[in-house]
């Protein structure tokens, strides 16, 4: 099962000695603040295969002995050259494209001298055996990693050669479902499939579908469904049915069907994701909820993984689909466990789909520490930085007073994780694209990133945004473009790698998130949209003309008595200036404010003077073509 030198996944929960894990062991502590972190989430499968050349190594050397060259310009559409290619390149995005865990470790520096401060991984479970699941989010084995990924041993070296690089590691879990481990036998709701061949469709109808068996090694239901006989059944480990065996029970399974109405209770906490299997979690009521022995199960599984590995956080996937008693309870058996290994900080992120008062209500009730922005943050933080959206609308995302009646900007600054591209992008239906897709995103993708690292929130990073990935089409596979080449490499390319530190967005955004790590206003501070005049006598929100925007849209972070401004361009063909807002009490006329960063390097150092116009304190503010600037 594993290589040599590697361990060998237990069986049975019984089997795991925590005591033993954790005795006599220093853990890596916690941060003490989360919203001082840059996120980069990333696949496993699609990040790293550690064979690219030409790239920097952990320690910044230059790698000269890999066999894939870095991508170049005129790489792009080398893969699609015919439709043939094509047809090759898009089924190559469907299976898995072996990147590894060794390859994601030799590959930090390039994160690290990123500015990333956490690494977000995607799962690394064990996936069933017959499909190609490449994408982790269907385990079969819970306590394993899987093969195509590399080993335990190997999933542990990574964490603690990132936290030798002062990096924390979020790992993705899965609480709702497993893998397709099981076939039903279903007797109802008859379907024909594009052939005309007949089936039964186990769709939800809220009640319970028979059960054929768990799936063998080749996808075929031959195993009981229960607790599995190894005397009987020896075929069944590793790759068969479920594991650990406290998982087997046929009652740590819904058994209702697949989800058709994705918005109707209880369809979508009973029912299957697709062909994941709904695994039961309770029942009841949030502050009575009755854990059922699977979610025992699962929190044992999970404590087993944070002190095997040293982890940091969770982010826990497709929150909505559980039971809030069920998260309320995990939360707090993860939350004792760590503090007990004095991670008073362990962070539990929730993908908490639904809307932004969804998200916050989630949060209060089930005590985890964070909403993935998924919904209304991309969508409306993309149409700013491209013009088709209101600034108000962005920012006004990060105003709570409706939801706990404060006036303050700062309760979602540690309670919100923010990006602008991911590897679902639900919001979009079937019309999956990153930002450089559309609308001159190439341009301004910078501003994009820009503003999601400097504003409100724990910024994330989806990897390939830095290094301008374009991916677009009608499934996820597009978005999920494999950064180290391969049959299905980025821009529609093959076998060239994008780990290119010269690249200027990369190079760009690294300056940013290193003024970000330097100035506490830009992680902490209070947030405030900032009024503009072209006139320097009437004053007014940045605001849609005629179906769009091109202006400077600035914002300030005030921390204690520190105001920085800063000011995105969302023209991507005009230098724009305006006279811009700043807080009155905090600077005089005369005053002056200093460039720290531009994207037009002749500004940085340049200063502004203060002056007041029509009763505002205010500057005179120039910022480039799609561009970014920051003042103190």
């Amino acid at each position: 099962m594993e290589r040599a030198g590697a361990t060998v996944a237990e069986q049975r929960l019984a089997d795991l000695n925590l005591q033993t894990l954790i005795q006599g062991r220093t853990f890596f502590p916690s941060p003490t603040a989360w919203e001082d972190q840059v996120l980069y989430f990333l696949l496993v499968d699609r990040f790293s295969d550690n064979k690219e050349n030409n790239y920097l190594d952990n320690n910044g050397n230059l790698v000269s002995n890999g066999t894939t060259p870095l991508f170049q310009a005129s790489d792009r559409d080398n893969a699609v050259q015919t439709e043939a290619d094509a047809t090759i390149w898009r089924n190559a995005g469907a299976r898995w494209r072996k990147g590894t865990i060794k390859g994601l470790e030799s590959k930090l520096g390039y994160l690290k001298r990123l500015g990333v401060t956490a690494i977000w991984v995607s799962p690394v479970f064990k996936q069933v055996s017959f499909q190609e699941t490449y994408h982790g989010y269907g385990p079969q084995d819970f306590l394993e990693v899987d093969p195509h990924f590399g080993t335990r041993n190997e999933f542990k070296q990574l964490v603690a050669s990132a936290h030798s690089l002062g990096l924390y590691v979020i790992l993705d879990i899965i609480m709702n479902h497993a893998g397709n481990v099981f076939g039903y036998n279903a007797n109802r709701y008859l379907e024909h499939d594009q052939g005309g061949n007949p089936y039964m469709d186990p769709r939800w109808d809220g009640n319970l579908y028979p059960v054929k068996g768990y799936h063998d090694k080749s996808g075929n239901a031959t195993l009981p469904f229960g607790t599995i006989n190894l005397t009987t059944h020896g075929g069944a480990w590793p790759d068969g049915a479920i594991w650990p065996v406290e998982l087997q029970a046929s009652a740590a399974f819904t058994q209702r069907g697949r989800i058709n109405n994705w918005d109707y209770y209880p369809e979508f906490v009973e029912g299957d994701f697709l062909e994941l299997k709904d695994i039961h979690l309770g029942h009841g009521k949030t502050e009575q909820y009755q854990p059922s022995p699977a979610l025992k199960a699962l929190c044992e599984v999970y404590k087993f993984w944070i002190a095997f590995a040293d982890l940091d956080g969770f982010r826990v996937d497709t929150v909505k689909h559980m039971d809030p008693g069920a998260m309320r309870y995990f939360t707090s058996v993860i939350h004792e466990f760590t503090q007990r290994l004095g991670k008073e900080n362990f962070y539990l992120i929730g993908e908490i789909t639904g809307g932004r008062t969804r998200a916050f209500e989630t949060l209060e009730e089930t005590g985890m520490n964070a909403a993935l922005g998924i919904d209304d943050i991309p969508d409306k933080l993309e149409y700013l930085v491209k013009g088709y959206r209101s600034p108000q609308q962005y920012f006004d995302l990060f105003r709570n007073s409706l939801l706990v009646q404060k006036d303050s900007h700062v309760w979602f600054k540690n309670k919100v994780v923010t990006l602008i591209d991911d590897h679902d992008q639900i919001r979009r239906g079937p019309n999956k694209a990153r930002f450089c897709a559309r609308e001159d995103g190439s341009k301004l993708v910078l501003n994009a990133l820009a503003l999601n690292a400097t504003s409100l929130g724990i910024p994330c990073i989806y990897y390939g945004t830095e290094q301008r990935f374009d991916g677009s089409g009608d499934n996820d596979r597009y978005i999920r473009e494999a950064m180290f080449g391969g049959a299905f490499g980025a821009f529609r390319s093959k076998d060239r790698h994008c780990f290119n530190e010269n690249e200027q967005t990369y190079l760009e955004l690294a300056k940013i998130l290193t003024l970000r790590r330097q100035k506490l206003a830009l992680r902490r501070g209070r947030q405030f949209l900032r009024q503009i005049s072209g006139d320097g006598h009437n004053f007014g929100f940045p605001e849609m003309v005629g179906g769009e925007i091109r202006s400077v849209v600035p914002w300030s972070r005030i921390f204690d008595s520190q105001e920085i401004l800063l000011a995105i361009n969302t023209d991507p063909q005009l230098v724009r200036t305006a006279w811009v807002v700043i807080d009155a009490e905090l600077h005089n006329d005369g005053q002056t404010l200093q460039c720290l960063y531009s994207n037009d390097a002749s500004q940085i150092g340049k200063t502004m003077t203060v002056s007041t116009r029509n009763m505002n304190r205010v500057v005179d503010l120039t910022v480039p073509a799609a561009g970014f600037v920051v003042y103190e």
